[in-house]
């Protein structure tokens, strides 16, 4: 997968800390970033397609990735039949 949106990414006005917050107020704050971001989609693919573990990606959680990748995997295996 292309990295080139990367350089488009609204978090790269920011220092990076932010991103990888220690508590649900930096959650958020993070979110509310991502969330005027314009490649906003093309960070939650990447993170997803790459199991990024921690941080906020494309304004999601780890919590809501995993929650995602779950939903993902059930679609595809339904979709199998």
């Amino acid at each position: 997968m292309s990295t080139e949106w990367m350089a488009d990414g609204k978090c790269r006005e920011y220092p990076a800390g932010v991103f990888f917050p220690r508590d649900g107020i930096g959650v958020i704050k993070a979110q509310k970033i991502c969330a005027v971001c314009s490649v906003a989609d093309q960070c939650l693919n990447y993170a997803l397609e790459n199991h990024a573990d921690h941080g906020i990606w494309g304004g999601k959680s780890e919590r809501e990735r995993r929650r995602l990748q779950r939903t993902r995997r059930r679609r595809s295996a339904s979709s199998d039949f």
